[in-house]
């Protein structure tokens, strides 16, 4: 009977170590298909991001078509009237304003603002009598953007406080002397 026991406990660990090495070739298989599904997964992911893109810039470029096609329209009318061509010049250029601002990128007014060094980017100060300090009181060149979405910022003269005037008589005090 011992040996009946020895050979159904070494079948029962024969069954048990089978039964375990099925399981670990289902897991491995579950590993190797999750893992490939990721990779897959990945590869979608990279060509969708791809194909957005494209798409965008596709969006961009067609929405400055039509500036690019009254550019060309004013380049065969060159040798017009120049007040004409000024004036075709100017209606582009606030076609193209349109079109920034229709991407999301407004052409901001400045002038007179509270300097924002997210905005703007201080080129000069100048001394102004009419103008709080840190005022934008000339803008060189315009921002376009809003928020945190900024195209770029603008270039701007920041007020500073006036200089104190100098005393009458040229800086002189009572007892001749130039002050200090």
């Amino acid at each position: 009977m011992a040996e009946h026991d020895e050979r159904a406990a070494g079948s029962d660990a024969d069954d048990e170590m089978a039964e375990l090495r099925a399981q670990v070739a289902r897991l491995e298989d579950q590993w190797r298909r999750t893992a490939a599904e990721l990779d897959n997964l990945r590869k979608r992911t990279v060509g969708e991001a791809e194909r957005q893109r494209w798409r965008e810039r596709g969006e961009v470029a067609a929405a400055w078509l039509p500036v690019v096609d009254n550019l060309d329209l004013a380049l065969q009318h060159a040798d017009a009237d120049p007040a004409s061509i000024v004036e075709g010049v100017r209606g582009i250029r606030d076609q193209a304003l349109t079109v920034l601002a229709r991407l999301g990128f407004p052409r901001r007014e400045d002038h007179g603002a509270e300097f924002d060094p997210v905005r703007h980017e201080a080129v000069s100060s100048t001394p102004d009598a009419h103008a709080p300090p840190g005022t934008v009181v000339a803008v060189l060149r315009p921002g376009y953007g809003q928020g945190e979405w900024q195209l770029r910022p603008a270039s701007v003269v920041v007020a500073t406080p006036p200089e104190p005037a100098e005393p009458p008589g040229g800086g002189e005090t009572d007892d001749g002397e130039r002050g200090r």
